[in-house]
């Protein structure tokens, strides 16, 4: 199965780290990210899951609950997070899926067989409230992700899903947005308080 964007995001039931859980009933009205990794005990995954923890508050701050997964068995998770949080210098408390039958990783695709037949790869989604899949990425087995570039990219979803705007190149949080184009620059104008920079008349900026 492949996941595009605007699917709803399967539910699932599943074994973790942090117990049985509902997927859906762990997001609540939160935004969500769920991560898969190819297996315990491999060292770009170890790096992935310490980087995640140390970035709690911040995920906090943007209300986004995250969600790991991989198809080792829970013990090897339990054994490896020890690992995690001795050689990243933080904790992870989030839930890690145990994911032996392959069910989730089935569910969203994370398999590629022409990469592995059983491993998943690195896989990223974020879902937002409506349960709805806002974004998708996928890295090879030995490319640890950029979770700057996860948190940038929240920033934007949670950003244009408030106000009629896109975000440019390399935007970050505080500057110059892009009016949608579905706003007519005279209503753009009124919306807008902070002005409207027009480029062209497709290309039109402004602050939020």
């Amino acid at each position: 199965m492949s996941l595009r964007l605007g699917d709803t995001a399967p539910n699932f039931k599943a074994t973790t780290t942090a117990g049985d859980i509902d997927f859906y009933e762990y997001l609540g009205d939160s935004w969500g990210i769920l991560f898969s990794h190819p297996a315990d005990y491999t060292p770009v995954c170890t790096t992935e899951l310490g980087r995640t923890a140390q970035l709690k508050d911040e995920f906090a701050k943007r209300d986004v609950k995250v969600l790991a997964v991989s198809v080792d068995a829970l013990d090897r998770h339990q054994g490896w997070v020890r690992d995690i949080n001795e050689t990243q210098n933080t904790t992870v408390d989030f839930p890690i899926i145990a994911d032996e039958t392959r069910e989730v990783a089935g569910l969203y695709g994370m398999i590629h067989p022409n990469a592995s037949e059983t491993f998943t790869v690195r896989s990223l989604f974020v879902i937002g409230p409506d349960k709805k899949v806002k974004l998708t990425l996928t890295y090879p087995a030995s490319t640890g992700r950029n979770f700057n570039e996860v948190l940038r990219v929240v920033d934007s979803l949670q950003l244009t899903a408030k106000h009629s705007v896109a975000t440019p190149a390399d935007w970050n949080p505080g500057e110059k947005v892009i009016v949608a184009l579905s706003v007519p620059t005279e209503q753009a104008q009124e919306k807008f308080p902070k002005g409207v920079e027009i480029v062209k008349p497709y290309l039109r900026y402004t602050e939020i």
